[in-house]
């Protein structure tokens, strides 16, 4: 199966909150590989590139984060698919 790329944004309580680091261990469970990168305007940025399936749990996961945070809208665009390590926070 083709691996196909998704760019995330994730608005709401995401900063200072774990998001980043969790979202990492997330991708990791599903062989995604890219990042996550808080954003100037309280956001989370994720690149993410993977097999289909595991893009769509990983944007289901992204509506809730984790425990501590309080997402309030995910916005998602397909992306081209770039080579990528594994995945990192920044």
């Amino acid at each position: 199966m083709n691996p196909e790329a998704r760019l995330f944004t994730v608005h709401g309580r995401v900063q200072g909150v774990w998001f980043r680091e969790s979202t990492r261990r997330e991708a990791l469970q599903l062989d995604i590989a890219g990042h996550a990168i808080n954003l100037p305007d309280g956001s989370v940025e994720v690149f993410a590139v993977g097999a289909p399936e595991a893009l769509r749990v990983l944007e289901a996961w992204l509506h809730s984060g984790p425990p501590m945070a309080r997402v309030t809208r995910v916005d998602a665009a397909h992306a081209d698919v770039k080579e990528v390590g594994c995945f990192t926070t920044g």
